[in-house]
């Protein structure tokens, strides 16, 4: 019935909220599901990282060593097959292709769903640039790739749950345990390097395909440190499946066994994590400073500025020509400009091909400790003051009202 629903609910949620007039544009990419199908998946991929993926591997994985714990059926299975090893590997294989199964389920049922509902149109990268539906497509096709890494840490810690609690449902709950702890200190002002070595950074981190030119660096770094917890921990359960008494009906040990072979192994992999990355992140900070602000809203300006120009029919213009610039601080200049929060103001300036008058517009972001930030435009009202502009063809989103964009937090330019 899961499998069934994550190849059904997906189609649904896209294409109901497709059909509403009011999106959920708090999400990162849904004020854009009513323009581009590629959107709807990315919606998705998005509350999947956060909530689906996390309950699916508790549900798969921490449970495929505890069931035959509470039939009680060790012993049959042990005299039938007659191999420790075969019997983890067909158990392992088996949760990791169901969970395969299912998160394809979810990127294909979305992506369907967008294409048919919506269409196969342009979408809008975080950095403002327009992608072309082929590029798009792809770059959706590989975000959904990069969360099978931070899928995989969470099985094999559902793996090595399953092998050390036996019946106690910790087994089955520890996944999901540990997949929300780490969402609730990523919302932390974390230093980079911690951040980067805990494997929920990549259910986050495939923002950055969506810019241009791509932020692979938080990319490679969370998904190489996820498949490395799911190797560890595969490890780990394995070792403890295979040391472990089958001749009992009890399995009293769990606790002293969790402490020993689970905790200590797992809190040495994330203090390694932490040494490994650091050298590489070079910041010993949270990664937002005010010059990459400035950088990342301006860049993001230009791209929507020449969007609304195309809808406006007004002259062409280029990134280049417009020469923008952005002032960002914090609390009024009154607070160091660094860090996440949502005291952030922006005056972001330019100029038009001819004219030596300055535009300018003020922006208000709201700042995500992972680099993320949705910018509020708060005028002048005919550029980023209403959420509506007026074109021959009717009255069309203004892109320049609120956008999302992404700071990058491993860039060290200035």
């Amino acid at each position: 019935m899961v499998l069934l629903a994550c190849w059904i609910a997906p189609a649904l949620f896209v294409a109901g909220v497709s059909q509403q007039s009011s999106l959920p544009v708090d999400t990162l990419f849904g004020r854009w599901m009513h323009d581009t199908g590629w959107a709807g998946a990315l919606v998705t991929l998005g509350f999947s990282g956060t909530w689906a993926l996390p309950l699916l591997t508790s549900i798969v994985a921490g449970d495929i060593f505890t069931s035959e714990d509470r039939l009680g059926t060790w012993r049959h299975l042990l005299v039938v097959v007659r191999s420790p090893r075969r019997i983890f590997a067909a158990k392992a294989l088996c949760s990791l292709t169901v969970l395969f199964t299912m998160v394809a389920g979810l990127a294909i049922s979305s992506s369907l769903a967008g294409i048919l509902v919506v269409g196969n149109n342009p979408l809008i990268g975080l950095d403002g640039h327009t992608l072309s539906a082929g590029d798009a497509a792809v770059r959706v096709l590989l975000a959904w790739a990069c969360v099978l890494a931070p899928t995989l840490a969470l099985a094999g810690l559902g793996l090595l749950g399953s092998v050390l609690f036996g019946r106690s449902p910790m087994g089955l709950l520890l996944p999901a345990v540990v997949a929300f702890a780490m969402q609730l200190a990523l919302l932390l002002p974390l230093p980079v390097a911690v951040r980067l070595a805990l494997p929920g950074s990549a259910f986050l981190s495939w923002n950055g395909l969506f810019t241009d030119p791509a932020q692979l660096g938080p990319i490679l770094t969370g998904v190489g440190v996820s498949l490395v917890w799911a190797v560890v921990a595969t490890a780990l359960a394995y070792a403890a499946f295979a040391r472990r008494d089958f001749s009992g009906t009890g399995h009293d040990t769990a606790g002293r066994r969790a402490l020993t072979v689970g905790l200590a192994p797992i809190a040495a992999l994330l203090v390694v994590g932490v040494a490994a990355v650091a050298p590489y992140s070079s910041i010993s900070d949270g990664g937002i400073t005010q010059a990459k602000v400035n950088r990342s809203v301006s860049t993001a300006f230009a791209h929507l500025y020449r969007l609304q120009t195309t809808q406006l029919h007004r002259p062409a213009v280029t990134e280049q020509q417009l020469r923008v610039t952005s002032a960002c601080n914090r609390g009024g200049g009154k607070l160091t400009p660094e860090g996440a929060g949502n005291d952030w103001r922006c005056v972001v300036s330019w100029r038009l091909p001819g004219s030596t008058a300055v535009g300018q517009a003020i922006y208000q972001l709201d700042l995500h400790p992972d680099g993320r930030y949705m910018a509020d435009g708060d005028g002048p009202k005919q550029v980023n003051g209403y959420f509506l502009v007026r074109t021959d063809d009717g009255d069309t989103p203004n892109p320049l009202w609120q956008f999302d964009a992404n700071v990058d937090l491993l860039s060290t330019s200035s």
